[in-house]
């Protein structure tokens, strides 16, 4: 403990190391190695069949890999003891029988594994369904669902938590509930690994970002870090483009007209711009500094590579 704050230590750190995927014929995932550290809420993107959730399953012990390890805190999955006390994971909105409540689903949960009845409730109070606790499930939404799964994952208060997909169906306050409540586990010096296709909400929740495509890592690191890789372009409106891309035909810049005005130049900055611009007697009606986002970049990381599950 430091300052008041829990110190992350290396028995929630997952770590995957060469981890691959053979079907017959299908390479789903292919030599993938990354590291998830406790403490900070981890982005797992990809495109649509890029190995993300066969990666998950083979984390969890669903699925039996190829070759490669992927281990929780040092330990392979069925080697945790008690593992629901360790790791919550939900890879699909929760399933439950239609005519149970919710607060039976997840006290049959807490028999089963051995945890205290009264962890039911407060697993509920924990994703805000307490006024739902009585509820059958055949009446939750798709949004209910997902905190359902949540609270279940949540029963054994682990130090891991893993999540597929888990703002499908979430209104945008609920979208906003769930970015919170992740990133208060993870101050709380657990590992949160969450996968998704909500690029935007992804930069605002993740810490790190493990990118994958075709099976393979792409890159891995910080937010900031992996969105600072990318150069940052300029925005340019004018009358007279054609006079201004010859004005920047001799140097470094890049320029990319759309014939209507709009120009889009890499290479340069604003100011290199500018002053080509004023030299060449160029009236300009825009001149933007274009920054990346975590989409742009996922985009040109990943583009042509096609997802192969």
């Amino acid at each position: 403990m430091t300052d008041g704050q829990p110190s992350p230590t290396n028995d929630a750190q997952i770590v995957v190391s060469g981890l691959t995927k053979q079907y017959r014929n299908v390479l789903a995932v292919n030599n993938l190695s990354f590291t998830v550290e406790p403490g900070r809420v981890t982005g797992f993107l990809g495109p649509n069949g890029a190995g993300k959730t066969t990666t998950l399953r083979m984390l969890l012990n669903l699925v039996t890999p190829t070759a490669g390890t992927a281990t929780i805190g040092g330990h392979r999955y069925p080697a945790l003891a008690d593992p629901l006390r360790h790791v919550g994971a939900v890879l699909e909105a929760s399933s439950a029988h239609k005519g149970r409540t919710g607060v039976n689903h997840l006290r049959v949960i807490c028999a089963a594994a051995g945890l205290p009845r009264e962890r039911a409730d407060q697993a509920l109070e924990l994703v805000g369904l307490t006024p739902a606790a009585t509820r059958k499930f055949k009446g939750y939404s798709l949004g209910m669902k997902q905190r359902l799964g949540i609270a279940a994952a949540m029963l054994g208060d682990p130090r891991v938590l893993i999540l597929d997909e888990p703002a499908n169906g979430l209104d945008p306050e609920g979208i906003r509930w769930m970015r919170g409540f992740l990133k208060g586990l993870a101050a709380e010096g657990r590992t949160v690994l969450v996968s998704s296709h909500l690029l935007s909400e992804m930069q605002l929740l993740a810490d790190d970002v493990v990118i994958i495509a075709a099976g393979q890592l792409v890159r891995q690191g910080p937010v900031d870090q992996v969105i600072g890789s990318m150069a940052q372009g300029v925005r340019v409106r004018t009358p007279q483009a054609d006079v201004l891309t010859a004005a920047l035909a001799e140097g470094p810049a890049t320029v990319e007209s759309d014939g209507q005005g709009l120009l889009l130049i890499s290479g340069v900055d604003a100011p290199a711009v500018g002053r080509a611009a004023l030299a060449a007697g160029v009236e300009l009606h825009e001149l933007t500094t274009e920054r990346p986002d975590l989409e742009r970049v996922f985009l040109e990381l990943t583009a042509g590579k096609a997802g192969i599950r």
